[in-house]
């Protein structure tokens, strides 16, 4: 007889355990949800509601952080390395970037027809980073060029082509 009253204590502190559980349980789900709801099927579907309504605020913070890191790569990307060396004869530019920087080269070359810069001798990739090395001389008609006028021009051909490209 003993044993059998042990097994129903047992079972019985049990049931209070699980119930307490239960009980705390549900509390934390009210207090997650804000949820006054008494019966556990209603506590339920605000819990639901609740869910969905954090599923679509996740999706739209994932959507504009897509945004915002796609932006960030085109703000925060690699900039060029520009570098201009005075010749005897002309003037060797170089520009090398990590990545492709698609229609920089154009800018580049306009930026060298303003200046008058006749280019002799030039070797130029576009593929998975952009490199150019250009040898250039400066026309009999133009103004005065040197290697920071170069510089000068060239950069702000390459400000230039980094605001097109935001905007794309």
């Amino acid at each position: 007889m003993r044993e059998r009253e042990k097994r129903e204590r047992e079972k019985m502190v049990y049931r209070v355990h699980r119930r307490t559980v239960l009980f705390r349980s549900i509390q934390k789900l009210r207090s997650i949800t804000n949820s006054n709801a008494r019966r556990k099927t209603s506590l339920i579907l605000n819990a639901t509601k609740y869910i969905r309504g954090l599923k679509q605020k996740l999706q739209e913070l994932n959507q504009l952080g897509v945004a915002a890191a796609a932006q960030n790569v085109i703000d925060n990307g690699p900039m060029p390395v520009l570098k201009v060396e005075t010749q005897e004869e002309g003037f060797m530019i170089k520009v090398v970037c990590e990545r492709s920087c698609q229609g920089l080269l154009t800018f580049i070359l306009e930026g060298f027809e303003r200046l008058g810069l006749e280019v002799l001798q030039a070797r130029a990739s576009c593929v998975e980073s952009f490199s150019l090395e250009a040898f250039g001389i400066k026309e009999n008609n133009t103004l005065h060029v040197d290697a920071q006028v170069i510089e000068q021009v060239v950069s702000q051909a390459i400000q230039n082509w980094r605001e097109v490209t935001m905007q794309c």
